[in-house]
């Protein structure tokens, strides 16, 4: 792997999963660089989830973690089973740490046949932060330039779902 898996800042271990999104947003940091804080984040191919277990195996005892965060270089939920996978193993392992899902909230029209919201919350999911980079569908769809046509209503139906299921960053 050329780009790294696992990277952290201050005390949040982040795992960089994808460099593949869903929006072709123009402030997106991977536009103009190739990673954050001295982290090289450009992946060669998309790490397996064994691989991301073994990258965490390496750092998640080197210090006391706040949480762990699913946020790198493209949408995590583009790869939404290896998501609740890596979560259940964290869970069942470290019960004790947060785990932080950073998403642009395409979930939906990615995964249109899955209960995203439930299958995030039962793997584990602690929290979510959502991107809605747009007060209106116009805005959004120019900052963003997402993939998917109705991306914005989409966006605004995750975090509702995911705020009636209680949580919600």
């Amino acid at each position: 792997m050329d780009g790294k898996i696992v990277y952290w800042l201050g005390d949040s271990l982040y795992l960089n999963i994808t460099n593949r999104c869903t929006n072709e947003c123009y402030f997106c940091f991977r536009r103009y660089w190739n990673g954050i804080s001295g982290f090289n984040l450009r992946l060669a191919q998309e790490p397996s989830v064994e691989q991301i277990i073994e990258c965490l195996e390496k750092h998640i005892s080197r210090r006391k973690w706040k949480e762990i965060v699913f946020c790198g270089f493209g949408e995590p939920t583009i790869r939404l089973d290896c998501i609740l996978e890596v979560t259940r193993w964290i869970k069942r392992h470290y019960p004790f740490l947060k785990v932080r899902l950073d998403t642009n909230g395409h979930a939906l029209l990615i995964n249109p046949n899955r209960d995203v919201i439930e299958d995030l919350k039962e793997a584990g999911i602690d929290a979510l932060s959502v991107s809605l980079n747009g007060h209106d569908e116009e805005t959004y769809n120019k900052v963003c330039k997402p993939a998917f046509k109705n991306a914005y209503k989409s966006v605004i139906d995750f975090i509702k779902r995911a705020r009636n299921a209680l949580w919600l960053n």
